[in-house]
C-alpha cells in the first residue's frame, strides 16, 4: 500500500505558520518536513525549490487576505460602516491572518518582490476603504484621509504598547472608528444595541 502524499496546501500552510513565528529565514524545507512528520522528498513533487514555496505562500496569503475577505464582506452585506469593520476584523483581528500579515510586512522591508506584493494587497484594501467611506463622504481628499487613518489604525494598533488609563484598547479603538465616521459615542452604542436585537 502506497504512502499518502502530503498535499501541497499543507506545505504552504505550514510555511505560513513558520513565517508568522520566525520570519522568512525560518521557512526551511527540513523544518517544514519535520513539523509535518514527513520526509522532505515529498516537497519536491510540488515545488522546484524553497523560492517556489515562498511565492506560493505569498499567493495564498494574498488570496486569503484580499479575495476571500472581500468576497465574504460583500456576501454578508450590511451598511458600509459594518462592512469596513468586518473586513478589519477578518484581517487584522484574526488570530490566523494577523501574525502572517505582520510577518509579511517585516519581510517586505528587506525584499523588493515581497514589498511589491504587499503594495498590491494594501492597494486593494485601500480601494475597498475608499469605496465604503465614499458612501458617506463626497470630498476625495477627505475620503483618502479617512481611509488612511482607518488603515493606519488597523495596523498600528498592533504595535502600540501604550495603556489607555481606565479604558480598554477595544473601547478606544471603537471610539476611534466612531470619530472616523463622525458618530457620537451614544449614537454608536444605540446603533450597536439595535443591531443585536
Amino acid at each position: 500500500m502506497a504512502a499518502t502524499r502530503t498535499p501541497r496546501e499543507r506545505w504552504i500552510e505550514e510555511g505560513l505558520l513558520v513565517l508568522a513565528e520566525g520570519g522568512p529565514d525560518a521557512v526551511r524545507i527540513e523544518v517544514l518536513a519535520k513539523r509535518l512528520g514527513v520526509t522532505k522528498g515529498g516537497f519536491y513533487g510540488f515545488f522546484y525549490d524553497r523560492g517556489a514555496l515562498l511565492l506560493a505562500m505569498l499567493d495564498a496569503w494574498e488570496r486569503e487576505s484580499t479575495d476571500e475577505v472581500i468576497a465574504r464582506v460583500q456576501r454578508e452585506g450590511g451598511d458600509p460602516r459594518s462592512q469596513i469593520q468586518r473586513a478589519g476584523v477578518l484581517t487584522f483581528s484574526s488570530s490566523r491572518l494577523l501574525p502572517i500579515d505582520l510577518a509579511i510586512r517585516t519581510w517586505a522591508r528587506h525584499d523588493a518582490v515581497v514589498a511589491e506584493r504587499l503594495r498590491a494587497v494594501d492597494n486593494r484594501r485601500m480601494a475597498l476603504l475608499r469605496q465604503m467611506i465614499g458612501a458617506y463622504y463626497t470630498d476625495p481628499e477627505e475620503i483618502e484621509a479617512r481611509a488612511l487613518l482607518a488603515f493606519c489604525m488597523a495596523i498600528g494598533v498592533h504595535f502600540l504598547a501604550a495603556d489607555h488609563e481606565h479604558r480598554t484598547r477595544a473601547e478606544v479603538a471603537q471610539r476611534a472608528v466612531d470619530l472616523l465616521f463622525d458618530r457620537a459615542p451614544r449614537a454608536a452604542a444605540a446603533e450597536a444595541a439595535h443591531r443585536e436585537h
